[in-house]
């Protein structure tokens, strides 16, 4: 199975981060799994991501358009960014929780995803999401808060929502999957990463079913 690790940890080298020990977790399952396939691992603090903050990179996306040789080359990452998410039939997304929400780095990237006609299209009835062959989506997540005691915190954890709206409903994704590691606040490290790995555990064989 075609697997790509978007990771967008910030400080992706620090491997005390709960969200690396979530990926860790994850590589460790897949090999176990899948001893004779590797997956793919993108960093996104770590590559180039064009960003929506100039008209020259909307001009790009629009067809037809002339383009310089800068927004040529725009153009040539987004469409490689593009195709290598669209070739890879498992997601996964590994990431904390920045203030409620998805990292920046990780939202600038769903901006080259999200592109008509490529991964929904427009219809007289409203969008309709065009990665409807089999493919599913993974979000590993770290947060110092809890969000499953249906308190307060819970309707604030808007990086889920998002990100299950825009693969599930936008995208057409067959399924969204989440698997956290929260608490990491206040809760001993052993207990974050026990309950880490049993959330992993529940979902990793329906995600490659």
């Amino acid at each position: 199975m075609q697997t790509l690790i978007i990771n967008a940890q910030p400080d992706l080298t620090n491997k005390a981060h709960f969200s690396t020990k979530l990926q860790e977790m994850f590589l460790t399952k897949f090999a176990a799994q899948f001893p004779e396939s590797t997956a793919t691992i993108l960093n996104l603090y770590d590559t180039q991501i064009p960003r929506i903050e100039a008209a020259q990179l909307l001009k790009v996306w629009e067809q037809g358009a002339t383009l310089s040789s800068e927004e040529v080359a725009l153009a040539q990452t987004s469409t490689a960014l593009l195709a290598q998410f669209k070739a890879h039939h498992r997601i996964v997304i590994v990431s904390p929780l920045h203030n409620f929400n998805v990292t920046s780095r990780l939202k600038d990237y769903l901006d080259n995803i999200l592109i008509a006609r490529e991964t929904f299209k427009y219809t007289d009835d409203g969008s309709v999401g065009l990665m409807t062959d089999d493919y599913k989506v993974l979000l590993l997540q770290a947060s110092g808060s809890i969000y499953t005691n249906d308190d307060r915190y819970t309707s604030l954890e808007f990086s889920r929502f998002y990100l299950q709206k825009m693969f599930e409903e936008i995208m057409g994704f067959d399924q969204f999957y989440i698997a956290r590691a929260q608490g990491t606040a206040t809760l001993p490290v052993k207990q974050v990463l026990a309950s880490a790995a049993a959330d992993l555990d529940s979902v990793f064989t329906q995600f490659y079913a």
